[in-house]
């Protein structure tokens, strides 16, 4: 059942990525057909705002997997959690 639940993340990442790929590639689109700056606006702050989404999910699967899973040792949940801290602190720039 785990391996399911795994799966099944996976493809829901690999999914929502897609569909930020999808949305980058509208930006593309809209720049080299010159559409209005407005348009261009909106599908780039779609963008981010999709990517966020995407990040808020990596975190949340990160710290359940590497810093509150059951059975982790002090050094392990330390080290993923600086691995996090890490992460976070150039995100935030």
């Amino acid at each position: 059942m785990a391996h399911l639940q795994e799966t099944e993340r996976k493809d829901r990442l690999v999914a929502r990525i897609r569909r930020i790929a999808g949305q980058v590639a509208a930006i593309e689109r809209a720049i080299t057909s010159e559409a209005p700056c407005s348009e261009t606006l909106h599908l780039a702050a779609a963008v981010r705002g999709a990517v966020a989404g995407l990040m808020d999910e990596l975190v949340e699967d990160h710290l359940r997997a590497h810093v509150a899973a059951p059975g982790l040792s002090d050094a392990e949940r330390t080290a993923g959690a600086d691995e996090l801290a890490t992460v976070l602190k150039r995100h935030m720039r």
